[in-house]
């Protein structure tokens, strides 16, 4: 396998990424991502907020994710460079669009691997021999000292992985996906065999008990944040063998197994509860504080055997997920480093080919965030939220660099995208909305926070090594940002109430349009544009230095 070392010029980095994953090597990386604890709590979270109208929202989510990941497939065949997300935005917009971009998808990232690490200590915990004899968790659900140690080694596993090489990690994914994507599948069939309520999909208050607020609610509430991850393999296109055949076709792929395979689970969930526990309501389908659904209904179906799978699972599912987001991560922090938006020194690459600063800054951040935060559920509609205002900047992306640089070949054209790009905008915007007010200006003061480290790290680079902001050109980031926590706040969703139901979907429709309008227009000139990517082909994307090797 052939690597070169040259540098980058003021880069910071000391090699090039190694080009070493193939087709099935990336299909697995977005389908680890998207088939990870969201499998295990998802049915319940979205069952306690919906009802059976649940199904609806997985349907939902799945439309909305699906033109979004046709949106990354197109992009990233096109753009094949690592941490695609925030460089997708920086060809078209310049460095502060492109920052906002990368920051968000690098806090989104950074924090799901031990988000991953704490659902398998709060599954596991109620195994009675574990409960019994080791406390992981506080009654608020935060880790206790044992816990944040267990924790600790789940951490250094996923790292000490990303740090030997990118070929381990896609081996290692691999035998994961496999087993992650059999066990749901055999959950699916032995429950639906065993035991299937046919009247539990209209019990408790009716099919839409909590009525379209509830379907709406249960995609932030853990719906979206399960079949989110479909863009690792754009993430990991630097390091793809054949990015421009391969990307698209991995994006694609897992996505469509994954919306299959979540749904198929979510019926199977509703039919196996015991009809007694959801005729008066959905608060506690399967007894409060169970943090073991699958596994409750398995053994009350007489699968004792499937349950002690599933604790199993529970083990590997989420670790699966949570090595490749440690993975994911580092590929942003990489990117963003390489166009120092953030120091330098998060772009250096070892002997291996791995950015292993990144990988390492990773590490310290996912300790963090194992203080005393709040749980699982209580977390992911902050990453939800910042997961689609990632998403949300490929879209204005695209339309701006077909106009832009519309002469380079695309391997993969997403169709009718006059069309399909700004719907997939409104989708992500909505999916913003929905996780609520109390999220999104969290989310406001994580980017106020990191425009500093943005600002500190330009001051601090030479002047003939600082590139042009093209601040015009992302103008637009900042009000849209701005208008979207406002509207959170006066809508449903943020407790307001000011805007009406149905109404503040309207405002938040149209005032997407709007943005995206002026997005597109504001866009960098064709030959800024040229440059940037012509930069990044030269000093990144080299066909030349592609392993000719059977890659994984």
């Amino acid at each position: 396998m052939a690597t070169t070392t040259s540098g980058t010029a003021g880069s910071g980095t000391t090699g090039r990424l190694r080009r070493d994953v193939g087709f099935w090597g990336l299909l697995f990386v977005s389908l680890g991502s998207i088939i990870g604890s969201g499998w295990l709590l998802g049915a319940l979270t979205a069952a306690t907020v919906a009802g059976p109208a649940s199904l609806i929202s997985w349907i939902l989510a799945a439309a909305m994710l699906t033109v979004l990941a046709l949106v990354h497939a197109e992009l990233g065949a096109a753009y094949p460079v690592a941490g695609g997300t925030a460089r997708f935005p920086f060809f078209a917009f310049g460095p502060l669009a492109g920052f906002a971009a990368g920051w968000m998808a690098w806090v989104q990232a950074v924090t799901i691997a031990p988000i991953e690490v704490e659902a398998t200590l709060s599954y596991t915990s109620h195994i009675s021999w574990v409960e019994s004899n080791v406390t992981i968790l506080h009654t608020d659900g935060t880790l206790t000292g044992v816990g944040v140690l267990i924790a600790s080694v789940f951490m250094a596993l996923f790292t000490i992985i990303n740090l030997v090489g990118v070929k381990l990690l896609a081996h290692t994914n691999s035998v994961a996906v496999i087993w992650k994507t059999m066990v749901p599948l055999l959950t699916v069939v032995v429950l639906m065999s065993l035991t299937f309520h046919a009247g539990n999909f209209h019990a408790g208050g009716g099919f839409a008990p909590y009525g379209a607020h509830g379907v709406f609610a249960a995609l932030p509430a853990g719906v979206v944040f399960a079949l989110q991850g479909f863009e690792q393999a754009i993430q990991m296109a630097g390091e793809a063998r054949d990015p421009q055949r391969d990307v698209s076709r991995a994006v694609i792929a897992a996505m469509a197994i994954g919306a299959v395979v979540y749904l198929l689970l979510e019926v199977a969930f509703i039919a196996a509860i015991n009809p007694a526990d959801v005729a008066h309501g959905w608060a506690n389908p399967v007894g409060k504080g169970d943090f073991g659904p699958y596994a409750t209904l398995a053994t009350a179906a007489g699968a004792g055997w499937l349950a002690t799978i599933l604790y199993i699972d529970a083990v590997i599912s989420p670790a699966g997920t949570g090595l490749v987001y440690v993975a994911t991560a580092s590929r942003l922090s990489y990117a963003m480093g390489h166009e120092r938006a953030i120091p330098s020194h998060t772009a250096r690459i070892d002997r291996r080919g791995i950015p292993w600063i990144s990988v390492l800054l990773a590490f310290v951040v996912g300790e963090i965030a194992f203080l005393p935060f709040p749980s699982w559920q209580s977390l992911v509609g902050l990453v939800t939220s910042a997961t689609a205002i990632m998403y949300a900047f490929a879209p204005v992306a695209l339309h701006a660099l077909r106009l832009r640089d519309g002469d380079r070949p695309r391997p993969y054209h997403l169709p009718a995208w006059r069309v399909l790009s700004p719907i997939a905008f409104v989708s992500a915007n909505l999916i913003i909305y929905w996780s609520g007010y109390e999220a999104d200006w969290k989310l406001g003061l994580t980017m106020v926070f990191g425009l500093v480290v943005f600002a500190v790290t330009r001051l601090s680079t030479p002047m003939e090594e600082r590139q042009a902001l093209h601040w015009r050109a992302s103008l637009w980031v900042w009000p849209w940002l701005g208008g979207l926590v406002l509207i959170g706040r006066l809508g449903r969703y943020g407790g307001g109430n000011t805007i009406a139901d149905w109404w503040d979907l309207v405002v938040v429709a149209v005032f997407s349009l709007v943005v995206y309008v002026v997005a597109v227009r504001s866009a960098m000139t064709s030959q800024a544009v040229s440059d940037a990517v012509t930069v990044e082909e030269r000093t990144e994307f080299d066909p030349e230095a592609t392993a000719a090797g059977a890659g994984a």
